[in-house]
């Protein structure tokens, strides 16, 4: 197998017959510059960083495969186990019990109410109530048409003798309230709304206007005082606060917080070479470990099954195995003749005792039949029927 690699940045490209057509050129993005304080920390940070680090990642993968392991061999199969154990104990036993003690007691008494409530009351209801409602409408109407002609000849002409008496004493009532209404307002007026009107326009109205001239004119003056008071405690706080806060958050927070943060980069980067750089660390030792172990035990017990257990299994069963195995199987054959040898002889001894003892049992008497027997050919001459059998 022939791997082309492929040219690097910078050298001419390839010219013959398994040249690759050139692509346009890959554009990486520029790097930002780097300070000399982040070139300065960070192979310290990297070897100290990776000298922490890989042992965490050891265990870690050792962890890992220990886990793979064990759900492998025992908590998947463990899992099942309990979920069938789970099904054998509440599933099935709930899906029995409804399908042969729910549903048949269910319909059992589906079946009971609908002889002993439905039916009954569909009786009662077609060839009782039905009837009795009938019989009830029928005296009802009779009822009504008594009621209706009390009605029309009685009770209307003494309702609209009463209401020609009632409008009679609603128009005195109506006139008395009128007459009444209007002396009440006139009253109401004059003693009453012309004195309020005259106090609210020559009294309470200039009054008011006065007091809202006073309350303009101080709440100008308190705004005048707040505002100089704010504007005092302002400048002050500004002077002994902000401009401090300021100069230190400028000159010693924003440099301290960069340098921080440089020093967070290079430490979050180490973390990950170093991450990378142990899983690389820790495949080689599994590996070794996996190499030194399979040279150790498994090669040796292979060669051992390979070169001594295998022969040797091979060579019992030739010679023994398989030999046992034909004449067990011999001896089986002629076990199963034996046994049913004897089986017929049995058979046949009962049979005769059952003959000396009870005598030939009786055969049926043939019955004539207009079909020949089977002996016997159908010729031309010969008829099968009644009409010319001869």
């Amino acid at each position: 197998m022939d791997l082309e690699k492929p040219p690097r940045e910078g050298s001419a490209p390839r010219v013959g017959p398994r040249a690759r057509p050139a692509g346009p050129p890959v554009r990486r993005q520029p790097q930002a510059p780097e300070g000399c304080l982040a070139v300065a920390i960070r192979i310290p940070v990297r070897i100290v960083v990776l000298v922490l680090v890989v042992p965490v990642r050891m265990v870690w993968d050792a962890l890992v495969v220990t886990g793979r392991f064990l759900n492998d061999t025992l908590l998947r199969p463990l899992g099942r186990a309990l979920l069938w154990l789970g099904r054998a104990v509440f599933v099935w036993p709930f899906v029995g019990l409804w399908r042969y003690l729910v549903v048949p007691l269910g319909r059992a008494l589906a079946w009971l109410g609908n002889v002993l409530v439905v039916v009954p009351l569909v009786w009662l209801y077609r060839y009782v109530l039905t009837p009795l409602g009938h019989a009830l409408a029928r005296a009802g109407r009779g009822v009504g048409a008594v009621l209706g002609w009390a009605y029309a000849h009685l009770l209307t002409p003494v309702g609209h003798a009463v209401m020609w008496v009632v409008r009679g004493i609603g128009a005195v009532f109506a006139a008395l309230g009128l007459g009444a209404w209007t002396a009440v307002a006139w009253l109401v007026r004059y003693l009453v709304v012309v004195p309020a009107v005259w106090l609210y326009t020559w009294v309470l109205a200039p009054v008011g206007r006065a007091l809202l001239w006073c309350g303009k004119g101080l709440v100008r003056l308190v705004s005048t005082v707040v505002t100089g008071v704010g504007a005092a405690l302002y400048w002050i706080a500004r002077i002994l606060f902000v401009l401090p806060a300021l100069a230190l958050w400028r000159w010693v927070l924003t440099p301290v917080g960069r340098v921080l943060a440089v020093v967070g980069r290079e430490v979050r980067d180490a973390l990950g070479h170093a991450w990378r750089v142990a899983g690389h660390v820790s495949l080689a030792v599994g590996r070794f470990l996996g190499t030194l172990l399979r040279w150790i035990f498994v090669e040796p017990v292979r060669w051992v099954y390979r070169s001594v257990l295998a022969p040797v299994g091979h060579v019992l069963r030739d010679t023994l195995l398989r030999p046992a195995a034909e004449a067990a199987r011999s001896a089986g054959r002629a076990t199963r003749q034996a046994l049913a040898a004897a089986r017929a002889t049995v058979r046949q001894t009962r049979a005769d005792v059952r003959r000396m003892l009870l005598g030939e049992p009786r055969r049926p008497a043939p019955a004539a039949r207009r079909e020949p027997s089977g002996r016997e050919a159908r010729t031309l001459g010969s008829s099968t029927t009644a009409l010319t059998k001869d």
